[in-house]
């Protein structure tokens, strides 16, 4: 896949999303280059996928038009999760190596499905995340980054339920500048606040205060 004509979104701070999008993307495939095949079979944070099936997740959102998008949806019945992974299938390829592949070549992409562009970078985030943590793999990502999809989480429930995650509860990070609700504390860095907003289990331990086990809870259940 070759990059994509520009997006058309028009959404605040959109223009400057993409060269961060970009970056992220660029990083993680650097991160892949040299991993073993067997390794391509770890479970990922997303419960049921491998990490080779998210990096190709990944690939099929770098790869999706709204037109593309609707059409999916309407060929599945409007089933999502369904259209999620017919469209994940389409991009494992028939090795890790061409999963790889076609990941990095989508790494300048700008088409995208009918989402904000900052949707995309928290998709690449966390989603990054999803993949590297169960293979011990560490990112320092750049704090403002990080604190641009927290605070974008922090405000929707599209595509993930964060916001009905999170409320009653006061999130703080000790890294970064970001702070949200009212209620019982949950704090710990802006990535790992980042990633308990988007249920992932595993980065609960990394959070601390009065209110981790009601979000715990709420991880739980969703």
């Amino acid at each position: 896949m070759t990059a994509s004509k520009p997006s058309t979104d028009r959404s605040p701070g959109s223009a400057t999303s993409w060269p961060l999008i970009h970056a992220e993307r660029a990083a993680l495939a650097a991160d892949l280059a040299e991993l073993s095949d067997d390794r391509w079979e770890t479970p990922s944070l997303c419960a049921g996928l491998t990490v080779r099936e998210v990096l190709a997740h990944l690939t099929a959102g770098a790869s999706l038009n709204p037109v593309r998008w609707m059409a999916g949806v309407i060929r599945c019945r409007f089933d999502f999760d369904k259209q999620v992974a017919v469209r994940l299938a389409e991009q494992l390829g028939a090795s890790p190596a061409e999963t790889h592949e076609r990941f990095r070549k989508a790494v300048p992409s700008t088409t995208k499905p009918p989402l904000p562009v900052v949707a995309m970078l928290g998709e690449t985030i966390v989603h990054g995340e999803d993949i590297r943590r169960p293979l011990g793999i560490k990112r320092d990502y750049p704090i403002d980054v990080v604190t641009r999809v927290a605070e974008y989480y922090r405000a929707s429930d599209l595509v993930v339920v964060a916001k009905g995650r999170i409320g009653g509860l006061r999130l703080v990070a000790n890294d970064g500048p970001f702070r949200t609700g009212s209620g019982a504390l949950v704090s710990g860095t802006t990535l790992a606040l980042t990633m308990a907003m988007t249920g992932r289990r595993a980065c609960l331990d990394d959070l601390e205060g009065d209110g981790v086990e009601l979000l715990r809870e709420r991880c739980a259940a969703s």
